[in-house]
């Protein structure tokens, strides 16, 4: 009998450095229904950026009025500069559709979309300890020793928030992250609240 229900919306929040881009891409990857959100920005395209595919270019006035039209699940303004922001329409398509859509924010937005969506899943991807996260930005090589503890003593804060998250994944090793956020979509799937239609039609109802 199919299953008839919407895509999950999974907000995937992190530190700086804990690999949350390594593990949605590899998820990604084996999961072609898996996308990620497309967000919208005032600010100009680089070379090689495609309208609609890496960002939703909008002019500042085409942003407000999405503003004034509650079109974003979440929206901010970076260095008092270039506004950025989830549009619903786009998270809403692609879920209409059967696929789940990745939304790679930090932890200020994650809430915001939180109050906008209640179903939305929260997922905080941990370092396996400070120590380690904190060897990873050095191992960039792209960080200044200023910059690394910005960024942890910022990782710590981040962490604090992890209650208010559905699933903590700690990415030690990338294919066991990537199993435990694979292990979060079966789970999250066989709710009884996403399986609305299926027992509709198992118990002689109507579907809704």
């Amino acid at each position: 009998m199919a299953r008839l229900r919407k895509g999950l919306l999974l907000v995937v929040s992190g530190p700086a450095g804990v690999g949350k881009g390594t593990v949605n891409a590899a998820l990604m990857a084996k999961h072609p229904e898996i996308k990620m959100s497309v967000s919208a920005t005032t600010r100009a395209p680089r070379p090689g950026e495609i309208d609609g595919v890496h960002y939703f270019f909008k002019t500042k006035e085409e942003f407000d009025r999405m503003i004034g039209e509650n079109a974003f699940l979440e929206y901010m303004q970076v260095f008092g500069m270039n506004y950025y922001g989830t549009p619903k329409s786009f998270v809403e398509s692609e879920r209409e559709k059967g696929n789940h859509v990745i939304l790679e924010i930090d932890v200020q937005g994650a809430m915001k979309v939180r109050e906008a969506c209640p179903d939305a899943v929260l997922v905080f991807i941990a370092p396996p300890s400070l120590k380690i996260l904190k060897e990873r930005l050095v191992g960039r090589g792209t960080e200044t020793q200023e910059s690394i503890d910005v960024r942890t003593a910022t990782a710590l804060e981040e962490l604090k928030m992890l209650p208010k998250y559905d699933y903590m994944v700690i990415n030690d090793v990338v294919e066991e992250a990537v199993g435990e956020m694979e292990a979060i979509l079966t789970s999250e799937l066989l709710r009884t609240e996403r399986n609305t239609n299926l027992i509709m039609k198992l118990t002689g109802g109507e579907t809704v």
